[in-house]
């Protein structure tokens, strides 16, 4: 084997431990480039190209999340990991696990941790590397990163999202909630919410967003109504797909421009959380995006009676 089918072989791992650990499909992206450069420049070749990568990959990943998270810091409004629509990392017999791991909920968590805890914990608990691996790829001892490995355990576990067990349930729930968001069901929506169910969009200052968030069934589901019948009148569509390993949707306008995406947390046959992701900045890999700015003014025009021209 080549070292490109090696590298292409290995590509959806490479790419799923560095949105992990970044949150960012771009600097995903961007991590497994330099880590394929790293490897095709290098004069020897490694005993486990699993082993180099994935050690190239973590350290690239590292750096770029110590100076991202001063951008984070800055940030206007609530900040998400950008959407993630399909992880090419596919493991039949942890799949439900893996999606888990990568639900905005578990990588809101993560960004609580050190960038060292946080790749630890990754390399270990999702992807079960060894910790003679983990300790060769963040450059630590081993001890060191079991200690790491404890405390980044230990923060996620008190926070660890839940999510409904059976996946054909939350389906089927999802499709209900979005059946009653495009019909502007204020009663089919309520019912679907949890009491204390919160929406928060993430648009970075750069597209309309909701304050720090709506909180409440009966706030939710009546702004959700209110927003969805001009929407869908000037065109609008709501696309259910899976987001993050957790029922969502893709939101676009007329011309199928994404204006948002949604992801759904459901729990106990409730949907506890939705959050939106709407800051254009990180929707190009959805595909070409929308003007929010535009769609909304449209959709508040949509709202308003027609003038009786006769009178």
């Amino acid at each position: 084997m080549t070292r490109t089918e090696e590298f292409e072989e290995l590509r959806p791992l490479l790419f799923s431990i560095a949105y992990r650990i970044l949150g960012s499909v771009s600097e995903a992206e961007d991590a497994v480039q330099e880590s394929w450069l790293r490897f095709e420049a290098s004069p020897a070749q490694p005993a486990s190209a699993k082993a180099f990568l994935s050690a190239v990959v973590t350290r690239v990943s590292i750096d770029v999340l110590r100076s991202a998270r001063v951008r984070r810091e800055e940030y206007v409004g609530p900040w998400f990991p950008e959407p993630l629509l399909t992880d090419p990392y596919e493991d039949p017999a942890r799949s439900a696990e893996l999606a888990d791991s990568v639900s905005m909920a578990a990588l809101l968590l993560l960004e609580r941790l050190s960038p060292l805890e946080r790749a630890v914990f990754v390399l270990r608990e999702v992807f079960c590397f060894g910790f003679p691996e983990v300790a060769s790829a963040v450059g630590r001892s081993e001890a060191a990163c079991r200690q790491l490995a404890v405390r980044a355990r230990r923060h996620m576990d008190a926070g660890r999202p839940r999510f409904e067990a059976d996946r054909r349930e939350r389906e089927e729930l999802a499709g209900r909630f979005f059946d009653a968001f495009r019909e502007g069901d204020v009663d089919g929506l309520r019912e679907l919410l949890a009491a204390d169910v919160s929406m928060v969009g993430d648009s970075g200052g750069k597209a309309p967003q909701w304050g720090s968030g709506i909180f409440g069934a009966e706030n939710v589901a009546r702004l959700l109504a209110a927003i969805a019948t001009p929407f869908v009148r000037i065109g609008g569509v709501v696309e259910p797909h899976e987001v993050n390993g957790q029922p969502g949707a893709v939101v676009r306008d007329r011309d199928g421009k994404v204006v948002n995406t949604l992801g759904l947390d459901i729990l106990d046959g409730r949907i506890q959380a939705i959050r939106s992701v709407i800051n254009p900045d990180k929707l190009g890999h959805v595909g070409p995006v929308a003007d929010a700015w535009a769609v909304t003014r449209e959709a508040k025009e949509a709202r308003r009676p027609p003038v009786d021209r006769k009178s």
